[in-house]
């Protein structure tokens, strides 16, 4: 089920390998000496490309940031990437790379939402159930369950309200869930069970977001890694991500 894909038109392919190549570049092109290297799960993109400039702007360390799903950075921090912290979409992650010994004690830094967007504004249903039911709704992009946790957050939601079995044929699977949203913005899909954060943003503001309370939070956890290039730069950012400047910026994107 998980190996369904949709054939995407070429002008659609590009934004959707882009944040392959910046992966591949910022893995292959060392960074400045005292630079900091994130891994960071894709849904909290928005608010890291506040909180990592702001970052700078306190301390003087100039950080950057992969985005993927959990379960991908994970694997790539097996693999021995030079990552210095691990920010994930769940606890299990970064509780495993601890009990493996290659990282720190993990602590939550984000709890998260799933919501159904359409990119469509005034869309009117009485909720997400409904709204599923549209004619209009043909393909429904959802992240991949298995390395993506706002995926399985999305598929638990629709499980609990027995829907799962009517949709299954609608669904497209992204790999992470900020693909999600690239989906749905861009028509390759219809809608997406999206992060709240990315309905947050000033393009996911156009469209119609649908609470979706059947779906469990997501707790994110992160761990500054052993093998950390930079351990100095890691610590002083595991620090600032509790300052008063990043909660305000955690609200404004719909994390707790």
């Amino acid at each position: 089920m998980l190996s369904r894909l949709y054939a995407l038109p070429a002008r659609l392919l590009a934004p959707l390998c882009l944040p392959l190549c910046l992966t591949l570049c910022l893995l292959a092109a060392p960074a400045g000496a005292q630079d900091l290297l994130v891994a960071q799960a894709a849904n909290f993109m928005p608010a890291m490309e506040e909180i990592l400039p702001a970052f700078e702007a306190a301390t003087g360390i100039k950080g950057h940031a992969v985005y993927s799903s959990t379960g991908k950075l994970y694997a790539q921090i097996s693999n021995g990437a030079p990552f210095d912290v691990f920010l994930a979409a769940d606890e299990a992650r970064p509780a495993k790379l601890a009990a493996e010994g290659k990282s720190e004690a993990p602590f939550v830094y984000a709890r998260g939402k799933v919501v159904l967007w359409l990119p469509q504004p005034g869309v009117t249903a009485a909720d997400w159930q409904q709204c599923l039911q549209r004619d209009t709704i043909q393909r429904i992009a959802v992240a991949n369950p298995e390395s993506a946790p706002y995926g399985a957050a999305a598929v638990a939601a629709l499980n609990k309200a027995g829907l799962f079995e009517t949709v299954s044929p609608r669904l497209a699977y992204a790999q992470s869930i900020a693909q999600v949203f690239q989906f749905a913005s861009s028509g390759a899909a219809d809608a997406g069970f999206c992060a709240l954060s990315s309905t947050l943003t000033e393009q996911g503001r156009t469209g119609t977001t649908f609470a979706v309370p059947q779906a469990p939070s997501v707790i994110q956890a992160a761990c500054i890694l052993k093998s950390a290039p930079n351990p100095q730069a890691a610590a002083r950012f595991v620090e600032f991500l509790n300052s008063p400047l990043v909660a305000e910026i955690k609200a404004k994107y719909g994390y707790e």
